[in-house]
C-alpha cells in the first residue's frame, strides 16, 4: 500500500468539534487535500476559510474521498454516520481508508470493520488520547486497531497530528487500549479530588495544596492543567462530564463481559454521574466541587 502522504491523496473528515476541528485543520496546515462535513455547518466555516472543501452529506464526502477520518460523539453517531442509507460506507468505493477516531466500544470498532471489508473498505480504529491544546500542538498520542500494512501506509498523516502512534492489534485493539487509558483519567480524577478534600478537610490551604500537588511525580501529566483550573474553580468543559460518564459506561460494559472487578472505577462513575445530574455542562474535574459540597465546603474558596 502506498504512503497516503500530502499531495497524493484526498481526506475527507467527518465530525468537527473541539478535537475533529483541530486536527483537520492540521492535515490542512500539512498540505493535505481535504473535504469536511459537520451535521452543523458553522463548523466548517472556519476550515473552508483556510482551504477546506465543504460537503453537502456524508455520501459526497465519501465519493470523494480516498482516505475518510472522523471523530464522532459516540457509537450510535459512528454507526449511522457509516451504515446508515446515504452515509459513508454507502457512498465510498472499494479501496477507500477509512480511519475512525472516536471513542467507541471494541465492538463497535470491529463490527464497523466487518461490515466495510465487505464492500472492500479497510478500516482501522485509530482512538485518540489527548487534550484539546494537545490536538493544536500536533502532540497526540494515537492507538490504533486494524492492518499492520495500513497502519504503515498512514503514517504521514500520523505524523501530521500527533507525537506518537502504536498499533495495539487487530479491528478492535485500539478502542480497548483507549478505555483502559481513559480508566485512568477518570479513577486519577477521583483520586485527587479525594485527596484534595481530605487535605482540606484537615486544614490545610487549598491554594498551596493543589500548587504542590503539580510538582509531585504522583500526580500523571493529564490532570496536571486541571489542578490550576481547580484552585479558580474553573470548570468549563475541556472533556465534558458526559463524555467521560460516556466512557466509564463502556469501561464497565467491557469490564462485565471480561468478568473483571473494577470497584474504584465503579465509585468514580458514580461521583461522576452524581456531578452531572446536577452541571452537565462542566468538566470531568468538576467531582472536585462536588466532594467539596458533600464535605459541606464553600465552593469559594478564602486563603487561610
Amino acid at each position: 500500500m502506498k504512503p497516503l502522504a500530502a499531495q497524493q491523496v484526498k481526506l475527507g473528515f467527518i465530525g468537527l468539534g473541539n478535537m475533529g476541528s483541530r486536527i483537520a485543520q492540521r492535515l490542512l496546515d500539512h498540505g493535505y487535500e481535504l473535504t469536511v462535513f459537520d451535521r452543523d455547518n458553522t463548523k466548517a466555516a472556519a476550515l473552508v476559510v483556510n482551504g477546506a472543501v465543504p460537503a453537502s452529506h456524508i455520501a459526497e464526502l465519501a465519493r470523494s474521498s480516498e482516505v475518510i477520518l472522523s471523530c464522532l460523539t459516540n457509537d450510535e453517531a459512528v454507526q449511522s454516520v457509516y451504515a446508515s442509507p446515504g452515509g459513508a460506507l454507502a457512498g465510498a468505493r472499494p479501496g477507500t481508508v477509512v480511519l475512525e477516531m472516536s471513542t467507541i466500544s471494541p465492538e463497535s470498532s470491529r463490527e464497523l470493520h466487518n461490515q466495510a471489508a465487505k464492500l472492500g473498505i479497510d478500516v482501522m480504529d485509530v482512538a485518540i488520547s489527548g487534550s484539546i491544546p494537545a490536538a493544536e500542538q500536533g502532540t497526540l498520542t494515537l492507538l490504533a486497531g486494524g492492518n499492520a500494512e495500513l497502519f504503515q501506509a498512514a503514517q504521514p498523516i500520523f505524523d501530521a497530528i500527533a507525537r506518537q502512534y502504536f498499533r495495539l492489534g487487530p479491528s478492535g485493539a485500539g478502542t480497548t487500549m483507549k478505555l483502559v487509558v481513559n480508566t485512568l483519567l477518570g479513577v486519577g480524577m477521583q483520586a485527587i479530588a479525594e485527596a484534595v478534600v481530605l487535605g482540606e478537610s484537615a486544614g490545610l490551604n487549598r491554594k498551596l495544596l493543589l500548587e504542590v500537588l503539580s510538582h509531585t511525580a504522583v500526580v500523571a501529566p493529564a490532570h496536571i492543567g486541571k489542578l490550576a483550573r481547580m484552585e479558580r474553580n474553573d470548570y468549563s468543559p475541556q472533556f465534558p462530564l458526559g463524555l467521560m460518564n460516556k466512557d466509564f459506561q463502556l469501561i464497565l460494559k467491557m469490564a462485565a463481559r471480561e468478568n473483571v472487578p473494577m470497584p474504584a472505577t465503579e465509585a468514580a462513575f458514580r461521583l461522576n454521574a452524581d456531578q452531572l445530574v446536577l452541571r452537565e455542562d462542566q468538566d470531568f474535574s468538576a467531582v472536585l466541587q462536588r466532594l467539596e459540597e458533600v464535605a459541606g465546603m464553600a465552593v469559594t474558596h478564602s486563603i487561610r
